[in-house]
């Protein structure tokens, strides 16, 4: 139902003004209990101000959520999760100023042939392993979506025995 919602707004650009940091220090706040169950530290680096785009802050906080989640869930006990924020005066991906949201961690990775297709409903690099941890296969495709209805662009990156980087770049407000 959620993917079905976001799908019908994909075409509405929202126009409030929303403060990444806060969504941010919002989505760790609530996900630091699963962390912490998890035995992984979630660290955030970045800039905390003047990190401002036009959008629905709960959409964009469940973007940061499933990508935080699946770094913790992915991730390997002891390691760290994190969320970089910075802008750039320019991205191209966006024609124009970007705030631009990674969330990274040190986990096992995945085959880079994978990334074509990660976006789609239900697909899993690993069926086995996403069914045991509670892994449905549609985050990143709500993921996709909401980064759309931003105009924004999702970037993944992956090394195998490495870890994995998904990045969020959206138009700045």
């Amino acid at each position: 139902l959620s993917l079905s919602r976001v799908e019908s707004e994909e075409r509405v650009r929202p126009q409030e003004v929303v403060d990444i940091g806060g969504v941010i220090a919002s989505v760790v706040s609530s996900l630091r209990p699963t962390a912490d169950e998890a035995g992984m530290e979630v660290v955030v680096s970045g800039k905390e101000n003047q990190a401002r785009v036009r959008g629905d802050p709960d959409q964009l906080a469940q973007v940061l959520s499933n990508l935080l989640e699946n770094a913790i869930k992915y991730g390997q006990a002891g390691s760290q999760a994190e969320i970089s924020l910075t802008t750039a005066d320019h991205d191209v991906s966006v024609r124009g100023p970007a705030v631009i949201v990674s969330v990274s961690d040190d986990g096992e990775g995945f085959d880079p042939v994978h990334i074509p297709r990660l976006t789609e409903r239900f697909y899993r690099v690993d069926n086995h392993r996403s069914r045991e941890m509670g892994g449905t296969g549609l985050g990143l495709a709500i993921v996709k979506h909401i980064v759309s209805r931003h105009r924004g662009r999702l970037r993944i990156d992956t090394t195998p025995g490495e870890g994995s980087r998904f990045t969020v770049i959206l138009p700045s407000a």
